[in-house]
């Protein structure tokens, strides 16, 4: 398992949070795969990352091939290859489809064309979508999840969980490992089994797409907590108030590709936050110009794997929770 700037690797107890977390995730989703390892050096995330995912896409109302297409749409707009693989790879058992062919089945292609949608506020069928008012808040809540998701592992992870990158290797390998998922796909999955990993929480405003299910509510109040708290503790007050008046006023375009849409937004403050500003901007609206010098920079001022994944995952869910203000 190969996450980058990630360097310790403390073994974990079984009664430890993480443990706990980690025993769920193998035993419901099929394997500790790297976008939920990922978050370890803070278990409170991997616990909020996990109950997001799971009350949503696994135990959510919709169909799983359904929500599995969004996953891997969102993935696909966001450019996060890793998770457009992994996605299919879970479509492909959930429904036989691979993902090219479910864009085009006539009880799929709503659904691929709405979470298309995600990043463009005024688009018609946002405001019409192709699922129920019951399903809402899953549907909702995959696409928020893997906009935050899908930053992560753009930073911190490879091109693919598979061994090969095209051709017949890669469709052999997509098989096997859709075979491997299944028996966990299957699994039934009670709705709010996950919440007693963390303190009941409030659930903030712009999710309050949640409310109507008292699971997802639950699971999103936590997780925002613990993404609240990671922030607070990695980044400073004012590099927070910056970015988050920026996410106020996206509209889900990317920025271009030089870097003065983030310098004159980070130009007031101290030089110590400015390595932090740079990182947290860079992570909520363009994750793909994320390097090792700027993690660097940012590692110099605030060593640790703990900073690194607070920080990221504080920018990356602002930008996910703006996306879901608009849906």
């Amino acid at each position: 398992m190969s996450i980058r700037y990630i360097k310790a690797r403390n073994p974990l107890s079984g009664d430890s949070l993480s443990g706990k977390v980690l025993s769920q995730v193998r035993r419901e989703f099929g394997e500790e795969v790297e976008p939920f390892a990922l978050h370890k050096p803070v278990p409170e995330l991997l616990a909020g990352a996990w109950m997001a995912c799971r009350e949503t896409l696994l135990a959510g109302g919709g169909g799983r091939d359904a929500k599995e297409l969004v996953a891997a749409t969102v993935s696909s707009i966001n450019r996060c290859h890793y998770c457009v693989d992994a996605h299919s790879i879970m479509l492909l058992e959930s429904s036989g489809h691979d993902y090219l062919e479910a864009l085009v089945d006539t009880n799929l292609e709503k659904i691929a064309a709405w979470a298309s949608a995600t990043l463009v506020p005024d688009s018609p069928i946002l405001h019409s979508p192709p699922f129920t008012d019951a399903e809402a808040p899953a549907f909702l809540g995959t696409a928020v999840f893997f906009h935050y998701i899908n930053r992560m592992v753009t930073i911190l992870l490879g091109s693919s969980p598979l061994p090969f990158s095209s051709g017949i290797p890669k469709q052999v390998s997509m098989r096997l490992a859709a075979w491997f998922f299944g028996g966990a796909i299957r699994l039934r999955k009670p709705q709010g089994a996950s919440l007693e990993l963390l303190p009941e929480a409030t659930l903030p405003e712009n999710l309050s797409w949640a409310k109507s299910s008292l699971a997802i509510a639950g699971a999103f109040a936590r997780f925002a907590e613990a993404v609240e708290t990671a922030g607070a503790r990695s980044l400073s007050e004012e590099v927070r108030l910056a970015v988050s008046k920026s996410a106020r006023n996206w509209d889900g375009s990317n920025p271009p590709m030089n870097d003065g849409w983030y310098k004159d937004e980070i130009a007031h403050l101290q030089e110590v936050d400015k390595a932090a500003g740079k990182l947290a901007f860079l992570t909520a609206f363009a994750p793909y110009m994320v390097d090792e010098k700027s993690v660097c920079e940012y590692s110099m001022h605030f060593p640790g794997d703990e900073m690194l994944i607070s920080a990221l995952a504080w920018s990356s869910f602002t930008a996910a929770r703006r996306i879901g203000s608009w849906l």
